[in-house]
């Protein structure tokens, strides 16, 4: 019983994909009355353009005002510019400089140093803030 159910889904099954297969590329695609020339020449056999030159009329149209005014505020968002460049995205975080004083000693026991001062960042690599962060208050 098991295998006779087996085999009728099978069968089934099988028809139903030969079936899609059938029908033939000339029912479903007809080739039309035009030849490839008047085709890329723009005229589909009839009297006018054809529908596909139309078509590429309308994306060759020229920009409006709005279009061109929003195309030139997108190009500004990421591009560098003079002002962008001058304030910076990443501005540096503050890095305090720290003044220290050595005394006098002698070096290796025997050999006077004089007294001196040092200057040296208080972080050990510079630090920058993310975009927008602010830095005022630091």
């Amino acid at each position: 019983m098991q295998i006779s159910v087996t085999l009728g889904v099978f069968v089934l099954v099988a028809a139903a994909t030969l079936t899609g297969c059938s029908t033939s590329k000339d029912e479903m695609l007809p080739a039309g009355d035009s030849n490839m020339l008047e085709l890329w020449q723009g005229t589909d056999g009839e009297s006018g353009p054809s529908r596909g030159v139309e078509g590429r009329a309308a994306l060759r149209r020229a920009l409006t005002d709005n279009e061109q005014q929003a195309t030139a505020g997108d190009d500004r968002s990421y591009s560098r510019t003079q002002e962008s460049e001058i304030s910076q995205q990443f501005p540096r975080l503050p890095n305090p400089d720290m003044v220290m004083f050595v005394f006098p000693h002698l070096a290796q026991g025997n050999t006077p140093v004089p007294g001196y001062s040092t200057v040296f960042p208080f972080y050990d690599q510079t630090q920058y803030a993310m975009p927008g962060e602010r830095t005022e208050a630091l």
